[in-house]
């Protein structure tokens, strides 16, 4: 997708009513950046051949050099929603206000910060690391500040490459995670 002018997004900007705040949670290292990464490249911001190594929104020297998010950082992304009504295709512009979070306990005020901006929340889980500390803290914070939590589950390669579980295997891995999940929400 090339990228969308900045006419068009001031155009969208003014319709509060199709725009969402959106942040990106999860434990460190679970693939948030790598995660934002991928949805630039949606919108030809980055290359696809870029997304994951560029780490485009830790635009602080130290980020890069720690390769860790330290601070909030937030872009506008074009999404367009082609629904069907009447048997025809009707579409619906939207702003996507993304805001990728740190996941290291020590920025936790930046999380807090970018849960409080947002309408909904990607949380990832890294599903051979599983429901860790952050997960936790991400998750409670989701629900202190009234935000809509989406669960992603990231990094599903491993299960097969590293762990080298059968699909039956996989499938029982993943469903005791989803069930991990929803025993934090529930607790």
């Amino acid at each position: 997708m090339p990228i969308v002018p900045p006419a068009k997004l001031a155009q969208l900007q003014r319709n509060s009513a199709n725009i969402r705040n959106v942040c990106v949670l999860a434990h460190v290292d679970h693939g948030k950046t790598t995660l934002s990464d991928a949805l630039l490249a949606t919108n030809g911001i980055i290359s696809n051949k870029l997304a994951g190594k560029i780490r485009y929104l830790d635009s602080r020297e130290d980020e890069q050099e720690r390769g860790i998010t330290m601070e909030s950082s937030g872009i506008s992304l074009y999404y367009r929603l082609l629904q069907k009504q009447n048997n025809e295709d009707v579409a619906s512009e939207f702003l996507v206000n993304l805001i990728d979070s740190p996941g290291h306990v020590d920025f936790a005020s930046e999380v807090a910060s970018a849960a409080r901006l947002s309408d909904g929340a990607l949380v990832l889980v890294d599903v051979v690391e599983g429901v860790c500390t952050q997960t936790v803290s991400v998750l409670h914070q989701a629900w202190v500040e009234n935000v809509r939590p989406v669960l992603f589950l990231n990094k599903l390669d491993r299960l097969i490459v590293e762990w080298r579980l059968t699909p039956s295997e996989a499938y029982v891995h993943v469903q005791q995670l989803v069930e991990q999940v929803n025993a934090v929400l529930a607790g």
